[in-house]
């Protein structure tokens, strides 16, 4: 990698700068979050954040937002002083931010969802010509009477975008903006960036896929533990020489062990089932199977069914016809969770916290949620610390997980930490059949590396793996077949090595536009 010091030659951009941010720490008692960082952002670019899980840099842009205030430093804004007492303060000076997760009312219409954020003077009956004005502006097509319960992922996004843009910002924040998006998507998302950018704007651009850093960002700044390690232009950066400097070591390549497929260990047929959520997805007809050492990825955008199917392959809606899901042979789909379990099948879902973790358990009581029905660290209905402990300990070593202390509660951990503790959890039961949903949704580079090569390592050992994502480079690199999960429909699976990220993104994106059809009542 070249140096990337901070002392590198940096682009020639003939601006100055609209945002400083000069030694800024930011300390929570003993701990310091971000350690005298320095960073400019100039009018006219897109400046990437990078770095780990945290690296420190939600922080970071909680003080420019007016979320935090920071314990030493300062902020400058077109060369003077700021202080932001909120985002509100924020917005009024000019900076917007576009959250990873939507702030939305499902039940509400587009228009009606922007007029929140406009003046009390605004008047709705204008709403939906500055729609159309954005929309012409910025190629954020959008419908104003649609619900938002109906719309993809990629129209909510627009709307959080739309109404960012209302308010005039000079400098945009987002944060993972392409992590639920088709590629099809993500680059009508670039165009409306590149816009932006022409316009004059600073863009902070926060971002775990560095191929698209690569694309579309003039610079980049990398955090680790709290400091800046590096500032380069991302175009002169490989992917690899940006997350080796994220993590300070050089990330391994995933490598697929050789693996001898077995038979059919699980296998669903003709499963529908509604939801139970109000704008859920119901499952329609729903057939495929999975073979002992394969791994079958099921790629969709967010809220086309993934969260039932996890459901009803779990076991947490349990379905009527017994026929429906089969494990090793046996029908299972009337079983319960533990049931299921029992029969050698294992589960993670896409919530880490909450519901493959409690939060406030420790690490050790966090084992005995999912291992208690299979034996291990109970006898005879009676728990056995000592053993969860010990169990613990070892899905702690085995998947490198940082934590304080020898047994700590799992809110405690950073989020790629405790991804790998659930994962881990199951993946050491060696299970015959692991289902996993999202699997390394949020979590850096190193960690990312780590789940994967544990998965291609458990489906060598004979495992059959079915790994629901919206990370079309997580599943092109790990799966043997890839299907697509559409308004609760499921796709006929196809081989990876046979098929495109493009052809999958236009059948995550098939029919979008009459997605609400697909949707409970």
């Amino acid at each position: 990698m070249s140096t990337m010091g901070q002392a590198e030659v940096q682009p020639q951009l003939h601006t100055a700068p609209s945002v400083q941010v000069e030694n800024v720490t930011k300390r929570f008692g003993a701990f310091t979050a971000n350690d005298s960082i320095s960073l400019e952002l100039r009018a006219g670019e897109i400046h990437a954040l990078l770095g780990e899980n945290g690296a420190g840099k939600s922080t970071l842009v909680k003080m420019l937002y007016g979320l935090l205030a920071p314990t030493s430093g300062r902020i400058l804004w077109n060369g003077t002083p700021v202080s932001l007492a909120n985002p509100e303060e924020a917005r009024a000076l000019g900076i917007g931010m576009v959250f990873q997760h939507f702030s939305l009312f499902d039940n509400l219409t587009v228009a009606d969802n922007i007029a929140l954020v406009l003046p009390k003077s605004a008047r709705l009956d204008t709403v939906p010509a500055l729609i159309a004005d954005i929309g012409k502006r910025y190629g954020l097509v959008l419908q104003p009477d649609r619900p938002v319960w109906s719309l993809s992922a990629g129209e909510r996004q627009r709307i959080e975008i739309a109404r960012c843009l209302l308010q005039d910002p000079k400098l945009l924040i987002l944060d993972e903006p392409t992590s639920v998006l088709t590629p099809q998507e993500a680059d009508q998302l670039f165009v409306t960036l590149e816009r932006l950018k022409s316009e004059g704007r600073a863009l902070l651009y926060i971002s775990h896929k560095l191929d698209e850093v690569k694309r579309l960002c003039d610079r980049a700044t990398i955090l680790r533990h709290g400091k800046v390690v590096g500032i380069c232009n991302p175009r002169n950066e490989s992917a690899r020489s940006m997350a080796n400097l994220m993590v300070g070591a050089q990330i391994a390549d995933i490598r697929a062990a050789k693996r001898i497929q077995g038979g059919i260990r699980l296998a669903c047929k003709n499963l529908s089932a509604p939801s139970a959520e109000m704008h859920g997805t119901h499952l329609n007809n729903i057939s495929f199977s999975v073979n002992g050492g394969e791994i079958l990825g099921v790629a969709g955008i967010a809220g086309n069914g993934q969260s039932e199917f996890f459901a009803a392959l779990s076991g947490e809606t349990p379905l009527t016809n017994p026929n429906m899901l089969v494990l090793d042979g046996k029908p299972g789909a009337n079983l319960g969770i533990n049931a299921r379990r029992v029969l050698n099948a294992a589960f993670v879902p896409e919530e880490r916290n909450g519901h493959a973790a409690v939060p406030d358990f420790a690490l050790s009581d966090n084992i005995v949620l999912s291992r208690h029905a299979t034996g291990g660290v109970t006898l005879s209905g009676f728990l056995q610390p000592a053993k969860a402990r010990a169990e613990a300990k070892r899905v702690i070593e085995g998947f490198d997980v940082r934590k304080s202390g020898p047994d700590p509660a799992a809110r405690t951990l950073s989020g790629g930490n405790l991804q790998k503790f659930v994962v881990g959890r199951e993946i050491l039961r060696e299970p015959g059949v692991l289902v996993v949903n999202q699997p390394t949704w949020g979590v850096d580079a190193a960690a990312a590396a780590a789940i994967r090569q544990a998965l291609l390592d458990l489906a060598a050992r004979g495992t059959a793996i079915l790994v629901i994502s919206q990370d079309l480079d997580e599943l092109f690199e790990i799966s043997d077949r890839i299907c697509v999960i559409n308004g609760g429909h499921l796709s006929e699976g196809v081989a990876a090595r046979l098929t495109t990220r493009e052809e999958v993104g236009l059948l995550m994106a098939a029919n979008a536009a009459s997605a609400g059809s697909a949707h409970a009542h």
